[in-house]
């Protein structure tokens, strides 16, 4: 009955393509974690930081560029 277990479970992971645990990356963990990988981390996220901020000022340009056309057609 166990085999079976992981089987489901190892065969519902390959179908899905997870590759991370989403409650384990959720919280912080109390591991011990080696600089490289905090500096991977770190650099991840100021990109992800970057990225979100280039999308909401490309949101803001395409939203005033829209009002100003607005308007203009008044």
């Amino acid at each position: 009955m166990q085999y079976e277990h992981e089987a489901a479970v190892a065969a519902f992971i390959r179908r899905r393509g997870i590759t991370l645990c989403p409650t384990a990356c959720a919280l912080p963990t109390q591991g011990t974690i080696s600089a490289a990988d905090r500096a991977a981390l770190q650099n991840h996220a100021a990109a992800r930081s970057q990225s979100r901020e280039q999308k909401i000022v490309a949101r803001e340009h395409s939203l005033s560029a829209f009002a100003i056309q607005a308007v203009s057609n008044e």
